[in-house]
């Protein structure tokens, strides 16, 4: 199975408004289905409080998790990602506001419900401004809860869970751009998605479309790289269906063929500059020339561009039409490469092996050591690199275990050079930091003191801490500054 193959085929809209008339998918069994299977988190001090609460909340089907502090709480919303939180507005470690603020910065699509005291109510009122969605007033009734709660859960769309299944991720970063994502698929703006090659920008574009209110309609996705121009006006327009251009059959361009739903135009960059003058006029006027007919058709299709380069210097040289640039990149998503989200790298291992595996076939697994190695080698290919890699193990793999010595063979030399901890960065900073200082002072602990801005004490702690000889250095040609003072180091 292909790192990104495309979720049953749906669409995703870049031109209509509005939420797309509801089609049941598979695990939605009806309108409550999806609401009970909420999850809630419920955030108190108050032990009494959370079990009445979870009492409640799981009598009427949700799946609930507590904590008991706004760290616990942070905790949980990145182990869990709850849908709901139902949260104190008093609480010891962080204040009230200042939780519903940092809940809403780091997960802007997450619905925050607030507990308050009557005392309180104004300060309850002022958390909706802030993006709460409502508030309870303690001692809560249960069937104020229930329809809060009911409320709340009811703005979940059915494709809740469902438009991102295909994209596996844990980290914050990631989680940060599937958010805006999210937010991006109630829109018709055009969305511009960046990053590496084998980040998975099409596979996002496909999760997009699958979130917006075009999902019922066409998908339709035109690679611009390595395409003859011909072929691609063609594709894109509507022509002849070969590039000599004397095909006795027209077909409809992309863009005719995406009407009512999504046009993924990958690597934009490398679309021929007079087809971007096409396209830029075809997306000002809202229409597409046909060829077929000679006559301007309505352009009804919600644009995603993917691109590898860094389009703006591009523009700067004229190697890409300034006025598409901005056309296109009303939304911008820049997906990061794995590199920035190592975390995700056993979790997609694990996600590899399974669609790798056979029904009813036994799952070959990789040693613990094995996923440690994956997870700090360098991934120059991205996710679509560390994919090819699992189906090459798996296939080459004569056991049920890939130790580390086999997945170190595979990798090569180049792959495996280790990632240091973050203690073992900070501990090489701090002695090539030292050493500098002591480098540019000929081993004067006193200047060198100085240009660090620590005692001579605390300088002095830190070179034996960190085993660093100033004599070492003392024939070393100073950079810096001598110093004059009586107490001057030998």
């Amino acid at each position: 199975m292909k790192p990104y193959s495309p979720p049953p085929t749906t669409s995703l809209g870049f031109g209509i408004t509005g939420k797309a008339k509801g089609s049941k998918r598979r695990g939605d069994d009806d309108e409550s289905s999806a609401v009970r299977k909420a999850k809630i988190l419920v955030v108190d001090h108050d032990p009494a409080l959370r079990r009445v609460m979870v009492t409640r909340l799981g009598a009427a089907n949700y799946v609930v998790e507590t904590a008991d502090t706004a760290q616990a709480a942070l905790d949980a919303c990145v182990q869990s990602r709850p849908n709901l939180v139902i949260t104190d507005l008093r609480m010891k470690d962080m204040d009230g506001l200042a939780f519903l603020k940092e809940l809403k910065s780091r997960w802007p699509e997450l619905t925050v419900i607030i507990l308050t005291a009557h005392g309180t109510i104004s300060e309850a009122v002022q958390a909706t401004q802030y993006g709460a969605f409502g508030y309870l007033v303690k001692p809560v009734a249960k069937e104020e809860l229930l329809g809060q709660v009911q409320r709340a859960t009811a703005t979940f769309t059915r494709t809740e869970g469902h438009w991102r299944a295909s994209i596996v991720s844990r980290s914050q970063l990631m989680e940060d751009r599937l958010a805006i994502a999210n937010r991006a698929a109630a829109s018709d703006a055009p969305v511009l998605l960046t990053g590496e090659n084998g980040t998975g920008k099409e596979l996002l574009a496909r999760a997009i479309h699958a979130a917006s209110a075009r999902r019922e309609k066409p998908f339709v996705a035109v690679s611009c790289r390595n395409t003859g121009r011909h072929v691609l006006e063609s594709e894109l327009f509507g022509g002849e269906s070969d590039e000599s251009g004397v095909a006795e059959t027209f077909r409809e361009g992309a863009l005719q063929r995406a009407h009512g739903g999504t046009l993924l135009l990958d690597e934009i960059g490398d679309l021929p500059i007079d087809l971007q003058v096409a396209l830029a006029k075809a997306l000002a006027n809202d229409h597409i020339p046909s060829v077929k007919s000679l006559s301007a058709v309505r352009a009804d299709a919600r644009l995603i561009c993917t691109t590898s380069h860094d389009l703006k210097p591009l523009t700067d040289i004229g190697a890409f039409l300034r006025d598409l640039y901005y056309q296109i990149n009303i939304l911008p998503i820049e997906i990061p490469p794995l590199g920035r989200r190592r975390e995700d790298i056993p979790l997609l291992v694990s996600h590899f092996l399974e669609q790798a595996t056979e029904p009813g076939g036994h799952k070959q697994i990789y040693s613990p050591k094995a996923i440690e190695l994956l997870a700090t080698a360098d991934w120059p290919g991205n996710v679509r690199q560390l994919f090819d890699l699992v189906k090459q193990n798996i296939a080459l793999s004569r056991g049920e275990v890939m130790t580390e010595e086999f997945v170190l063979r595979s990798l090569g030399e180049d792959a495996t050079k280790k990632m240091p901890t973050y203690d073992e960065a900070r501990e090489k900073f701090s002695r090539d930091y030292l050493a500098e200082n002591l480098q540019r002072t000929a081993g004067n602990v006193t200047q060198a003191a100085r240009l660090a801005k620590r005692s001579r004490t605390d300088f002095y702690k830190l070179l034996a801490r960190y085993r660093i000889h100033p004599e070492d250095f003392k024939n070393a040609s100073p950079t810096g500054r001598k110093d004059t003072d009586p107490d001057e180091d030998e």
